[in-house]
């Protein structure tokens, strides 16, 4: 019952890691850039992600423009524009995989395929989080080491936007969801590993016969 709850648990986890996944791939505000002029007119925010570049203006309005070049882009927005849809893919193959795996579900068959189920879904989640890692943690490099270069004008240095923090945070919870999910398998099968069922030995009828014949001989 308690490895059941923790699974149910590390399942929510992963849901909030894969919504969170999805969210910060398709969040336009990677990094931000406020300018504020002299005049509250003017006053704007710029803001880039992966896939399109934003702009809002004090006014109310709101201008984005999408990326479609690729090869025109820098390798570090490549990569995470790879890395994080895999990670959706990944995640997403995670949540279907485990709901046959779990405990409380009725799918998968017997227990040992269930077991099975439930590692390869926490596999996914592993491979899911360190690749939403990997790009959120190479953007954020780019970002600090561009907003310290003393070459760069204060105009064109950015922040870490809210998509950056949503996608640690989601990469943590599928890692945590996917460490929970190989260890509660793992604990199953070492506790069969530890404690093999008692086999009954039961004397054949042959064997009967043949002693039954041999006291014979000796009468």
């Amino acid at each position: 019952m308690a490895s059941a709850s923790l699974q149910f648990f590390a399942f929510i986890l992963a849901l909030f890691g894969v919504f969170g996944d999805i969210a910060a791939t398709l969040l336009p505000n990677w990094k931000v850039n406020a300018d504020v002029g002299s005049n509250i007119i003017t006053a704007i925010t710029q803001m880039q992600g992966l896939w399109m570049d934003c702009t809002w203006y004090s006014t109310g309005m709101f201008s984005c423009t999408l990326k479609y070049s690729i090869l025109s882009l820098p390798v570090y927005i490549q990569a995470a524009r790879t890395t994080m849809v895999l990670s959706c893919i990944l995640s997403a193959f995670g949540i279907c995989i485990t709901t046959v795996g779990m405990k409380c579900t009725k799918l998968g068959g017997d227990s040992d395929s269930k077991s099975h189920a439930c590692f390869a879904g926490g596999i996914c989640f592993i491979l899911a989080g360190i690749c939403g890692l990997v790009p959120t943690s190479w953007y954020t490099r780019e970002i600090i080491s561009n907003f310290l270069d003393q070459t760069i004008p204060e105009s064109s240095k950015h922040e870490p936007g809210a998509a950056v923090y949503t996608g640690f945070i989601s990469a943590g919870f599928l890692l945590i969801a996917g460490v929970i999910f190989c260890t509660s398998c793992f604990n199953k099968q070492q506790g069969g590993w530890i404690y093999p069922p008692k086999q009954h030995h039961f004397p054949s009828a042959e064997q009967e016969s043949n002693a039954g014949y041999n006291l014979k001989d000796y009468v």
